[in-house]
Parts: structure tokens; C-alpha cells; sequence
């Protein structure tokens, strides 16, 4: 064995379990550490495998080999560009994992592995890459998934922004739903997990200098809200999370996808104080505004209490609400029906409201 797992290491002096190496020699990321050589190998043995360890780490080959007992399996990738890759509630670390667990939990499948790619520029700390190591961690042990295969790459000073992820992930599938756009029937009833626009602020509050608003990151995984709903019998028709572009943007994807008008009501989306007013300071509008532990499921409405007392059951999900429904009146289009009683059409934006926020 090459390294020390866990269970090998003195732990005593380390709150969390597991004992940071010393960044003495190298206290920051440079070219040779993306040589392939000696720093290379040094750097993934004393930081990704101290704080990732496990079986599949352990056989050091050029990819997992994962036995696999399913039908079907989900599989999907994303990369994370956010500045700055630390903003309250989380960083980047959290970010790229709950995000591709996430991406999973909307096809209904149970998040099982991880690759990862780290991409970093010169002169990054590597105390810091520390951290970002250890939030992967946590947030893998939170998402039930382990990291199983990874790459390290490094850029030249200027040639970068310090740190860039990529995951990509498989899911196992072990449901007969078809959950989708095509899937939305007319009369579904549009159910959000909780209130919209936390991750969005949260970045944007750190870049623009607004230390008055106190909003974190609302960073987290899905997947086990989604998979009780499964587990339980509720007729899931569709799932999508409320990343990039808000809840506007989700709903007009979906009523294109489906040919049918998606109808929200402006007093049922839930949006906390802060991000009202943080919207209102940065000319901002909430319906656009990412969320990163949120998303949106269209449920029959035979199944809508049954899916609401599920989610609610969840601390992740607890303020899950029906905010609207599925119609064929507007054709396929995505409608908000206004505290005074007129009907605005949601569109995408032609640009990016809020760039670099995942």
C-alpha cells in the first residue's frame, strides 16, 4: 500500500479524524506539480488520498473498475468555474459534488461514484487545496457517493483563476419511472423544495463587497428527499434542479420540452428577506437567481399532499410547497401569475445574469 488510510493514521490531535499533511516544502501549487512526476504523485498521495481514501483509490489505476447490479444506470458530468471558490456555506469542494449528486437525483437514481479532475494554477495554496479536499469529503460522505478516479492538472500563473473542478458521476437506476419533460401531463401540479435564489446571493454578496447580507449558500444534496419519493409510491413525472438561470429559466425549459404551459403563482414562490433585498441593492430578479439545494418536481395531483408531507420530512426540503400547475392554455410557454392578478411571461435571458456562480 502507497499510503495511509484513515484508520492508519495518529488522529488524536485532528478534529476532524483525519490529520492534514505539512505544506512546509511546497506551500504552493507550482508547475511541476502537474509534471506527471514526483510532485504529482506526492501531492494526490498526501492531499486526495489522505482525505478520499478508499478501495477504489486504492488499486491506483487509470480507472475504477465499480461492479454494478442494475438495469440502468444514470450517468453525467459538470465542471465548476465559481468565483470565489469559497463563499458562505461552502466552496468549490461542495459545490462540484453536490451538484453532480444532484444531477443524478433528477433522473431518480442513487449517486454511487465520482470522478474527479482538479485543475490549478500556479501559486495556489496548497493548504488551501487542503480544505477544498476535505470539503469533498464531507460532502461525499453526505452524498452516500465516493470519489473513485481522478486527474490533476496545472496552468501558468495568470492562465487560470486559482482552482477549477470537473465531476462527472454514475447512478444506479432502480425504479421503472420515466422522469422527464415528456412525462409532465396537463393538471401536474409544480412543487419547489424550498425557497430560491440563496446560492446566487451568497457568491454574488462576497464578490460585490455586501457584507451586510447574511445569506449562505443553500449548497446541498438531493438525493435522499428524491429517492423517498420514489421508495413511497409517488408518481414522479418530472425532476429538475434550480441551478444556472433560477427557476425561470428551469420552468421555460420545461414548458419547450413539454408543449405545455407551466403556470406558477408570484405569492407561492418562496424567497427569504435576504435575497429580496440583496436582489434589490444588485438590480437583481429572484425567479433568475441559482439555487444549489433546491429543485422543482411535477407530481399528478393525486400524489401532491402524499409528495409534500415526504419532502417536508426532510430538513433539506422542509419548506417545499405547490406553486403552481401544468396547463395547455398558453401554449408552451412559462407564465407567473402576479400578486395583481396579471399573467408575465417568463424568458430565458439572452445573456448571464450572474456569471461564475458554479
Amino acid at each position: 500500500m502507497i499510503f495511509k488510510t484513515p484508520e492508519e493514521l495518529d488522529t488524536s490531535s485532528c478534529p476532524s479524524g483525519i490529520c492534514p499533511p505539512k505544506f512546509d516544502d511546497y506551500p504552493i501549487i507550482t508547475s511541476a506539480h502537474g509534471g506527471g512526476g514526483r510532485l504529482t504523485h506526492k501531492l494526490i498521495k498526501e492531499i486526495f488520498f489522505r482525505a478520499l481514501a478508499n478501495e477504489y483509490l486504492e488499486d491506483m489505476h487509470d480507472s475504477a473498475k465499480i461492479p454494478i447490479e442494475a438495469n440502468k444506470i444514470a450517468f453525467t458530468t459538470d465542471s465548476f468555474v465559481v468565483s470565489p471558490y469559497k463563499f458562505p456555506g461552502g466552496d468549490i469542494g461542495h459545490l462540484a459534488v453536490n451538484g453532480t449528486v444532484n444531477d443524478l437525483a433528477m433522473s431518480g437514481a442513487k449517486p454511487i461514484a465520482l470522478s474527479l479532475g482538479v485543475i490549478l494554477e500556479e501559486g495556489f495554496k496548497t493548504e488551501e487545496l487542503w480544505n477544498i479536499a476535505m470539503s469533498i469529503r464531507e460532502a461525499s460522505l453526505q452524498g452516500g457517493v465516493k470519489v473513485v478516479t481522478g486527474d490533476i492538472k496545472v496552468v501558468e500563473r495568470g492562465k487560470g483563476d486559482g482552482i477549477y473542478l470537473n465531476t462527472s458521476g454514475i447512478g444506479l437506476i432502480q425504479h421503472n419511472l420515466d422522469i422527464g419533460p415528456r412525462a409532465i401531463e396537463r393538471g401536474d401540479l409544480l412543487i419547489i423544495s424550498g425557497d430560491i435564489g440563496r446560492h446566487g446571493i451568497a457568491v454574488m454578496a462576497v464578490r460585490e463587497g455586501l457584507f451586510d447580507v447574511n445569506v449562505e449558500s443553500d449548497t446541498a444534496p438531493l438525493h435522499e428527499p428524491v429517492l423517498a419519493l420514489i421508495e413511497n409510491g409517488v408518481e414522479v413525472h418530472c425532476l429538475r434542479d434550480i441551478t444556472r438561470g433560477g427557476l425561470a429559466t428551469v420552468l421555460v425549459e420545461l414548458a419547450e420540452a413539454s408543449g405545455l404551459s407551466l403556470v406558477i403563482r408570484e405569492e407561492d414562490v418562496p424567497v427569504i428577506d435576504p435575497v429580496v433585498a440583496a436582489c434589490e441593492i444588485l438590480g437583481l430578479d429572484p425567479l433568475y437567481v441559482a439555487s444549489e439545494g433546491r429543485f422543482l418536481a411535477v407530481v399528478p395531483p393525486k400524489d401532491a399532499q402524499r409528495a409534500l408531507d415526504i419532502l417536508k420530512s426532510f430538513e433539506v426540503s422542509r419548506g417545499a410547497k405547490v406553486i403552481g400547475e401544468v396547463t395547455d392554455h398558453y401554449g408552451p410557454k412559462a407564465i407567473m401569475r402576479t400578486v395583481i392578478g396579471t399573467d408575465r411571461v417568463l424568458e430565458m435571458l439572452s445573456g448571464e445574469q450572474l456569471p461564475r456562480i458554479c
